[in-house]
């Protein structure tokens, strides 16, 4: 078993392997589009590429479907879930990195009113899609996810703040 650097991918794929209990790199595909891609985007190729190279280090276990199109199936292992809690155990200093097309518009001198009028509706949209999803999932989410939806939506509300601001000229 090799000894491998562990990216935020990795971490990905293990805890969405977690989650599922088993899972091909099609399932994860799946599950990133379910909700995850809403915070952490990742290649779709990558879910194959890294759960092949988790498996080669031992964080995953790996069978073949013996008939079909004899797909891989990926399980933590122990190692896997070991890795999986020492990397949620320690604290995330960094925070995220803004890239916004109507901000970079906005920075190099777009029109701030025709701007914010897009971008308020745009807001807007996603803002209505995750309160959708809040409130379909109830109190089933797992409180991961339901705090996760709930930043998005803090997100998207003070966007709107900020947009409403910048459409009459604040």
């Amino acid at each position: 078993m090799n000894v491998i650097r562990l990216t935020p991918a990795s971490y990905v794929v293990l805890g969405l392997v977690e989650q599922m209990g088993s899972a091909t790199p099609y399932q994860l595909k799946q599950a990133v589009a379910l909700g995850l891609s809403e915070f952490w985007s990742l290649p779709h190729t990558q879910l194959y590429s890294e759960s092949e190279r988790l498996a080669e280090a031992g964080l995953l276990g790996e069978r073949r479907e013996k008939s079909g199109r004899r797909r891989r199936v990926y399980r933590l292992t122990t190692k896997g879930r070991k890795s999986l809690d020492d990397w949620r155990a320690e604290p995330t200093p960094e925070l995220y990195e803004i890239r916004d097309a109507g901000l970079l518009k906005l920075f190099f001198g777009a029109d701030p009113t025709g701007l914010a009028e897009t971008q308020l509706e745009a807001h807007r949209t996603k803002l209505r899609w995750y309160e959708e999803l809040r409130d379909a999932a109830g109190n089933d989410a797992p409180e991961g996810a339901r705090l996760t939806l709930e930043a998005g939506i803090g997100h998207e509300r003070e966007y709107i703040r900020f947009w409403s601001r910048v459409r009459d000229g604040e």
